[in-house]
């Protein structure tokens, strides 16, 4: 029987956590920080994400068998490799490995080296040559903060004014700090977008489920981007021989790459995937489970997720078999008032138990005042549920949001809606 922490507080890891909890193999679950959603089902412990050595220590001292990252900030900081050095097992890429998000830059040069299907783009250091460049270029554009920026550091601009004043806030004006020391600037890919995550050990490589995002914080994707409004899966537009395709030319590439480099890759590795005229491409890659895509993906994973990750970490990938149930679902966030920009938080949550049994809640930015379940950040709940097809999950979703409320709670309307043929 295991020992699992899950290092991370927001929706992502509520839904890792559920997964777990789910494994008959799993004896106890806690989390780093968590939030009141994994208080309910797991042991919380008052430490950041970011607080490696006390993570380490805490993970140690408690005799954890598995210890799984939900965010990509401490995967960059290098917590596999602290953990590792320690003779823990860990589930996630190395800091080096890491790099594939943590640096748009070397991302970026590495699909240009290995002949993975991209954008094309040019990279700067220097404020007045990237200046220089956008007015060369024939908007939309696409202009990249190199570092972590949580999920906000990507504009789209479908003006060259606008990509300048994106460039100047950027790097002049430092409205991402270190992160927009370098740029990436890249022609604006048109089509479908959806994202492909894959578990891998280095050698194999398995594609999950497929699923499909919505980023911008209105209806009809209007509005400021956010770190994503809600999700769905499967998307009906992208079967399985185009989830075969993918794995061929980008994920396993991806992967060989990495390895040629001489960083093995080990985890979760997530392709945001733009489906052009010319075939999929990638937009980005990530280090690690997508929000909100996980929360839609995990519920219709028919696999123990702690035989897979154990798996993973052992190099023994290949022996394990991955089933993803037939049902679709869809998750939709409600998010406080203001987000994406500034807002209140210690808000009561009301309604939460008045959802249908068989609804999934993940928390995300929430909290215990007095007993009381309130907000605690921009983006609070994930709300899922699964259906025999996307009609009868959204219905469903949207049948049991209205029972839960707070001051100034606010959500996307349309999430899975195009996927809805009337």
């Amino acid at each position: 029987m295991a020992r699992v922490l899950v290092i991370g507080s927001g929706a992502r890891e509520h839904a890792l956590v559920w997964k777990l909890k789910q494994s008959s193999r799993v004896a106890e679950i806690y989390a780093a920080p968590g939030n009141a959603g994994m208080a309910t089902i797991a042991t919380t412990l008052n430490v950041k994400s970011t607080e490696i050595d006390a993570l380490a220590a805490i993970a140690q001292e408690r005799k954890i068998d598995l210890t799984v990252v939900g965010p990509e900030v401490p995967l960059a900081q290098g917590i596999v490799d602290v953990f590792e050095s320690c003779g823990l097992s860990i589930f996630g890429p190395s800091k080096a490995a890491a790099q594939i998000e943590a640096s748009k830059v070397f991302s970026k040069e590495l699909m240009q080296k290995y002949s993975i299907p991209c954008a094309v783009s040019r990279s700067f250091k220097s404020y007045v040559k990237a200046r220089d460049y956008v007015k060369s270029q024939h908007p939309p554009i696409v202009v990249k903060a190199d570092g972590l920026a949580a999920g906000k550091g990507v504009i789209i601009a479908d003006t060259t004014a606008k990509a300048l004043t994106a460039l100047s806030d950027i790097m002049e004006k430092h409205s991402f700090g270190d992160a927009g020391n370098n740029v990436v600037i890249e022609e604006c890919l048109v089509g479908k977008e959806v994202s492909l995550l894959a578990f891998t050990d280095g050698t194999t490589v398995v594609p999950m489920a497929p699923a499909c995002d919505y980023k911008r914080v209105g209806d009809g994707d209007t509005g400021l981007n956010t770190g994503g409004m809600g999700s769905y899966s499967p998307p009906g537009f992208f079967g399985s021989e185009m989830v075969e395709k993918v794995k061929k030319t980008i994920l396993e590439p991806a992967v060989r790459a990495m390895a040629e480099e001489g960083y093995q890759y080990k985890g979760v590795l997530y392709a945001g995937l733009m489906l052009t005229a010319d075939g999929p491409k990638v937009m980005e890659f990530n280090c690690r489970f997508g929000d909100p895509e996980t929360q839609a993906m995990l519920p219709r994973l028919d696999t123990d997720l702690l035989d897979i990750m154990l798996a993973v970490v052992d190099g023994s990938l290949k022996k394990v078999k991955i089933r993803w149930r037939d049902e679709a679902c869809v998750g939709v966030i409600l998010a406080s008032g203001g987000y994406p920009g500034k807002y209140n938080i210690g808000i009561p949550i009301n309604g939460l138990d008045k959802v249908d049994s068989d609804v999934m809640v993940f928390h995300a930015g929430t909290r215990v005042n007095d007993g009381v379940i309130c907000t605690d950040g921009g983006r609070v709940l994930t709300v899922a549920a699964m259906g025999s097809n996307i009609a009868t999950a959204r219905d469903k979703v949207y049948r049991n949001i209205r029972r839960i409320t707070f001051d100034g709670c606010h959500y996307r309307r349309d999430i899975g809606e195009r996927e809805v043929v009337v």
